[in-house]
């Protein structure tokens, strides 16, 4: 599951909870688990409103990643925009991404908090809130509490949601030679598996789980196993900077592992 680093400056945490919804006999019952999330700290790294849509523009060296719009989606496989929000300056403490399904889109729209976002995913409608562990909406069914997200306190940060879905053995677009992101990256997985190599070792996480990565880290991210990946995500980033660059933007110096390379670890 998790490989071992001789990197004195990281460590593998499990201090991660999330909420887990499992559908029974036409319902829904809860379970509260506590499991290991591919969560990644670095030790002595500092980490470094509105619902609205509006892809940043990258430059040409920058990978496009997920950028492009779900709007523009030609092909059901791929990894896509669903949205982007505003969110300022965020409180001190611990913040976590709240996942929470709605059964349409105006039930959720009238859920949303200030720090909240609706998208529509997978044939579902999703709330996807930025708050405190505690935090509920009204109504709706909660499905993940992914978290603690380690940012500023002095930066503007703007949520980018996306989904993405892949068959078994594809990258995610930019993963072939890597790429990271200037705030912390969260998935929730809701079909098949996703392999996740970053210079700590790899990480799999199947159907129902969550797994995150801190600012700057650099990763790739693949499909694995024999069904096909469906998992929605979120790029947490400053608003001044792009969400995605390769790991040796020479834009950002000093950034972990700059030259680090995928080994291919993930199994095909």
């Amino acid at each position: 599951m998790q490989n071992a680093s001789n990197d004195p400056n990281l460590r593998v945490t499990s201090r991660a909870k999330f909420l887990v919804i499992h559908r029974l006999n036409g319902s829904f019952a809860q379970a509260l688990l506590l499991v290991t999330i591919a969560t990644l700290q670095l030790d002595g790294a500092g980490p470094h409103g509105y619902a609205t849509f509006a892809p940043q523009v990258t430059d040409a060296t920058e990978p496009r990643g997920c950028s492009t719009p779900i709007s523009e989606r030609k092909t059901e496989t791929g990894c896509y925009t669903t949205a982007e929000t505003i969110l300022g300056v965020l409180p001190a403490g611990s913040l976590f991404w709240h996942l929470d399904v709605y059964p349409s889109r105006t039930a959720a729209e009238a859920a949303r908090g200030p720090k909240g976002t609706v998208t529509e995913s997978f044939g579902k409608f999703w709330l996807f809130t930025i708050a405190e562990e505690k935090w509920r909406p009204p109504g709706g069914e909660q499905v993940a509490i992914i978290g603690p997200l380690v940012v500023a306190t002095d930066k503007a940060y703007t949520a980018r949601y996306m989904e993405a879905l892949f068959p078994p053995g594809a990258q995610s677009p930019g993963s072939g030679p890597g790429h990271r992101h200037p705030g912390p990256e969260a998935w929730y997985v809701l079909s098949g598996a996703q392999c996740l190599e970053t210079p700590n070792g790899q990480v799999m996480v199947s159907a129902g789980g969550a797994a995150m990565v801190p600012e700057g880290w650099p990763m790739a991210v693949s499909s694995v196993g024999s069904e096909v990946r469906r998992t929605v995500l979120l790029v947490l980033h400053p608003s001044s900077e792009p969400y995605t660059m390769a790991i040796d933007d020479p834009k950002s110096p000093g950034a972990p592992h700059s030259h680090w390379k995928p080994r291919g670890l993930c199994p095909k």
